[in-house]
C-alpha cells in the first residue's frame, strides 16, 4: 500500500513542482515584461522633456523679453540670457540666489529708489506693466530703462506658487520717442521761429499748422487760421494757380514745387508771395501732409516790376524808349490791315543845343520833361509816346482815321509848345519839327525801321524848309534817308582805317589850376563832311561787336598819347559803355596796351557811361572789377543822376565820379543845384572817392565847387577838346597834382590819391 501510495505520491509531486517553476517563471517573464514597458514609458517621458526643456531654452534664448522666474521663498529659480543681458547680471551666480542679493540699484521713472521685489512686483500680481530703471553696463551713472510684468503662478514648482517676471528693454524705443520728441520740438520751434511763413496742410489743402511769420503775411492770426481752406486765401485770378502742381506731388510725379502767386491779405490787399509746397508720406509711401513755405515777394515783385519798366522807359521823362517804342509799332505792323490804321509821327525839337550852351543841362531836363508833358496830351492816348534820344521823341499812332489822327496831334503839339517855359527871369518858346509817316505796303514790309526811317526823312524835311512845322513823307525824301543809311555803312570802314580820333579835354586841379588829365572824346575826321561830333554817327553803332571794335581803337590811341607825351604823369580817361564790356576783350586790350606801351596802370582811366545798365554780379561787373584789381582806375560818369547811383557806389569797383554838369550849370545861383552839389561832393569823399566836376563854364562855378570840396574840374572855362597836335601846342608841359600826394586843404593824401592805388 505504501508502495502505491509512493508510486501515486511521487509523480504528483514531480508535477506539482513543474507547475510551481511554471508559475514562476510566468510571474518573472511577466514582471520582466512590465518593467520593460516601465522602462521604456519612462525613457519616452525624459526624451519628452528633454525636447520641451530644448524648446523652452530655444523660445527663451529667441525671445525680445527676458524671463525671470522667483519663488515663494524669493529665490531665482530661472533666468533666462536676455533678462540676465537686460539686467546686466551673470546667470549662473544669480540662479539659486535669493533676489534681494543680486545688489542691484533699482529705480522708478523719477528716479526714485525701489526694492527688487516691489521694482519686479513680486508675490503683486498686477499685470499692469511698469518702467524701472536698472543699471546699464557703461558706469554708474548710466540707467537702461526696461518694461516689466508680473504675474503669480499657484501651481508653478513643487514648494508652492512662483512669480513670472517678464522684463523688456525700452531703452531704444525710449530714446527713439525721446528723439522724435526732441525732433518734433525742434521742428515746431523752428516753424514759429522762422522768417519766412510756414504752414501744416492736409490733403484737403486745409490748413492745420500755422506760424507767426505767416499769419502776420496774411493780416491775420495763428488760431484764426487753423482749419483754414488753403485756397479761400487766394487771390480769385490765382485761384488754382497751384493745383496742377498739387496733383503731380500726390501722384510722386514729383517731390516738391514752386510757384508765385498772389494771396488776398484780412484787410483787403494784395500780396504776392512765393509757395513752396512738399508732400510728407507715411513709412509704406502714403501721402499725409503737405509742408508749406510762403515768402513774400511783393517787394521783389516790385522791384522786377520797375526795373522792368526802367528798362523800357526814359528815366527823365517816364516816356517809353526806343526799345519799347519799336516793340510797340512793330506789333502793330504785325496785325492785319495795319496800312489804314498805323502811323508814327517824329518829333526833334529846334535850338534844344542852344537853350543848353545857354542855361544849362538841367534847364534843358527841365525843357524835356515839359515837352513830354506836351506830347502826352496832344497824343490824347491815341498811341506810345517815346523819348528816343537828347531831344527826339516819336510817337506810335493806332487809329481808326490814322491819318486824320496823325494831323491832329501835330497841330496839337505845335499849339502846346507856343506856351513859354519860364527860366530863371526869361520867358522860353520852344518849338519842333515834326515828320509824319503812314504805313504803306513796303514799310510794312521793311517793318518797324523802315516806317520810323521814312517819320525821319520827313522831319528832316521840317527842318531845312524852316523848322517849327510838319511834313508828311513822300518817297521823294528816300534820298536823305538813305544818306543816312549810308553814313552808318561808312562807319565800319571808318573804323578799321583809323578815321575816328581822340581829341582830349583838359582836367585841372581846382585849386592850383594845374593839368592833371584829360578826357578823351571821339571826334570823325570824315574825308567829305568834314569833323564830325559823336552825336551825329555815335548812334549809329547798334552792333556790340562795332562798339567793342570803336572801344579798342581808341584804347590804342590813348596809349600811345600818353606813353608819348612829355609828362609821365598826366592820365587819360577813356568813356566805355556797357556794350563794350562783358567778355573781358575790352579789359584785355587795356592791360595789353598799359603792357605795350610800359604805362603806369593808374594813368589809363576807364570812365563808365550808362551805368544804369550794369547790374550787380554779371560778368561786366567782374571784369570792371579785374581792371580794378590792375591798378586801372575806374571813374562813374553823370554822378548824381540816373537810376540809384548811390548803389553803383556799392556795387561797381568805383575809384572816384565825376558830377554831371546839369548840377554845375545852375550854381552859385541856384540855391537848389547848389546844395545838392555841395551834399555829392560830400558824400564822395565821404567814401574816399576822387571828385572831379564837369561842365565848368565861368569862373564862379569854378570857385564854388573849389570851395565845397571837388578837387577836380573840366568844362569850357578850363579848355574844350582838342587833337593831340593843337593840344601840344598850347600845352607844351603837363603836370599832375593826381599822382602828387600833397593833399589838398581838408583831403588826406590817402584821399589824393585813391585813383591810383589797387
Amino acid at each position: 500500500m505504501g508502495g502505491v501510495v509512493e508510486a501515486i505520491t511521487e509523480p504528483a509531486v514531480a508535477w506539482t513542482g513543474t507547475i510551481t517553476v511554471l508559475v514562476l517563471a510566468f510571474f518573472a517573464l511577466f514582471f520582466f515584461w512590465r518593467s520593460r514597458r516601465a522602462r521604456i514609458a519612462r525613457d519616452q517621458v525624459m526624451a519628452r522633456e528633454r525636447k520641451l526643456q530644448r524648446q523652452f531654452e530655444a523660445v527663451m534664448s529667441s525671445t525680445r523679453d527676458g524671463i525671470l522666474i522667483v519663488t515663494q521663498t524669493d529665490e531665482i529659480a530661472l533666468l533666462s540670457d536676455v533678462a540676465a543681458n537686460v539686467l546686466s547680471i551673470d546667470r549662473e551666480e544669480a540662479v539659486g540666489k535669493p533676489l534681494s542679493r543680486l545688489g542691484m540699484r533699482v529705480v522708478d521713472d523719477r528716479m526714485r529708489p525701489l526694492l527688487l521685489r516691489e521694482a519686479f512686483g513680486i508675490d503683486s500680481n498686477d499685470l499692469t506693466s511698469r518702467i524701472i530703471g536698472v543699471p546699464g553696463r557703461r558706469g554708474a551713472d548710466d540707467i537702461r530703462w526696461v518694461q516689466v510684468r508680473a504675474r503669480v503662478v499657484e501651481d508653478g514648482l513643487d514648494d508652492g506658487p512662483v512669480t513670472i517676471v517678464t522684463i523688456m528693454d525700452t531703452s531704444g524705443l525710449r530714446e527713439a520717442a525721446e528723439a522724435i520728441s526732441r525732433s518734433d520740438a525742434q521742428f515746431r520751434k523752428a516753424m514759429e521761429n522762422a522768417p519766412s511763413g510756414m504752414a501744416l496742410v492736409d490733403l484737403e489743402w486745409r490748413l492745420m499748422e500755422v506760424n507767426r511769420a505767416f499769419a502776420e503775411m496774411m493780416g491775420s492770426t495763428v488760431s484764426a487760421l487753423r482749419s483754414v481752406p488753403f485756397s479761400s486765401l487766394s487771390h480769385p485770378q490765382d485761384l488754382h494757380a497751384e493745383q496742377d502742381q498739387l496733383e503731380r506731388l500726390y501722384s510722386g510725379a514729383q517731390n516738391r514745387f514752386n510757384v508765385e502767386k498772389r494771396y488776398v491779405k484780412a484787410d483787403g490787399n494784395v500780396v504776392w508771395a512765393q509757395l513752396d509746397v512738399g508732400l510728407v508720406r507715411h513709412a509704406g509711401g502714403a501721402p499725409d501732409h503737405y509742408v508749406v513755405q510762403l515768402r513774400d515777394s511783393t517787394d521783389d515783385r516790385m522791384h522786377s516790376e520797375i526795373l522792368a519798366h526802367r528798362a523800357m522807359h526814359d528815366p527823365l521823362t517816364g516816356l517809353a524808349n526806343r526799345t519799347l517804342m519799336q516793340e510797340v509799332l512793330q506789333e502793330l505792323l504785325d496785325q492785319p490791315d495795319p496800312e489804314s490804321r498805323v502811323g508814327v509821327l517824329a518829333i526833334d525839337l529846334d535850338g534844344f543845343k542852344g537853350l543848353n550852351d545857354r542855361f544849362g543841362h538841367a534847364t534843358g531836363d527841365n525843357a524835356l520833361v515839359h515837352v513830354a508833358g506836351v506830347l502826352r496830351a496832344a497824343a490824347g492816348g491815341r498811341g506810345t509816346v517815346s523819348r528816343i534820344g537828347g531831344d527826339e521823341f516819336v510817337i506810335v499812332v493806332q487809329d481808326p482815321d490814322c491819318s486824320k489822327a496823325l494831323y491832329d496831334i501835330a497841330g496839337a503839339i505845335h499849339e502846346g509848345l507856343r506856351r513859354p517855359i519860364q527860366v530863371k527871369r526869361h520867358q522860353v518858346a520852344l518849338h519842333a519839327s515834326v515828320g509824319i509817316a503812314m504805313a504803306d505796303g513796303e514799310t510794312v514790309d521793311g517793318g518797324a525801321p523802315a516806317l520810323l526811317s521814312a517819320a525821319d526823312s520827313a522831319m528832316y524835311r521840317a527842318k531845312s524848309l524852316g523848322k517849327s512845322r510838319t511834313e508828311v513823307y513822300e518817297p521823294s525824301m528816300r534820298a536823305a534817308s538813305e544818306r543816312h543809311t549810308g553814313l552808318a555803312a561808312e562807319l565800319v570802314d571808318a573804323i578799321e582805317r583809323g578815321d575816328l580820333v581822340l581829341h582830349y579835354q583838359p582836367i585841372l586841379e581846382l585849386r592850383t589850376r594845374t593839368v592833371v588829365g584829360y578826357e578823351a572824346l571821339v571826334r570823325w575826321q570824315h574825308p567829305t563832311r568834314g569833323l564830325l561830333l559823336p552825336a551825329s554817327f555815335l548812334p549809329l553803332i547798334d552792333d556790340r561787336n562795332l562798339a567793342v571794335a570803336l572801344g579798342m581803337s581808341l584804347v590804342e590811341q590813348a596809349a600811345s598819347f600818353l606813353a608819348n607825351g612829355p609828362s609821365q604823369t598826366t592820365w587819360v580817361s577813356i568813356n566805355v559803355s556797357a556794350d563794350q564790356l562783358g567778355d573781358s576783350e575790352f579789359a584785355d586790350k587795356v592791360l595789353s596796351a598799359i603792357g605795350r606801351y610800359h604805362l603806369s596802370p593808374q594813368r589809363l582811366v576807364v570812365e563808365l557811361t550808362e551805368a544804369s545798365l550794369v547790374a550787380p554780379n554779371t560778368r561786366i561787373r567782374h571784369e570792371l572789377t579785374e581792371l580794378r584789381n590792375a591798378g586801372v582806375p575806374i571813374l562813374l560818369d553823370d554822378f548824381g543822376t540816373g537810376v540809384s547811383p548811390l548803389s553803383y557806389l556799392r556795387d561797381l569797383p568805383v575809384s572816384g565820379v565825376k558830377l554831371d554838369m546839369s548840377f554845375v550849370a545852375g550854381i552859385p545861383e541856384d540855391p537848389a543845384g547848389a546844395r545838392v552839389s555841395r551834399a555829392l561832393g560830400a558824400l564822395a569823399r565821404e567814401l574816399g572817392l576822387a571828385t572831379i566836376a564837369e561842365g565848368i563854364e565861368n569862373e564862379d562855378q569854378a570857385q564854388f565847387l573849389a570851395d565845397c570840396g571837388w578837387r577836380y574840374g573840366q568844362g569850357w572855362l578850363f579848355g574844350v577838346a582838342q587833337p593831340v597836335g593843337a593840344l601840344r601846342e598850347s600845352t607844351p608841359e603837363y603836370t599832375s597834382s593826381l599822382i602828387d600826394p600833397r593833399p589838398t586843404e581838408g583831403e588826406s593824401a590817402q584821399d589824393a590819391m585813391r585813383l591810383n592805388r589797387d
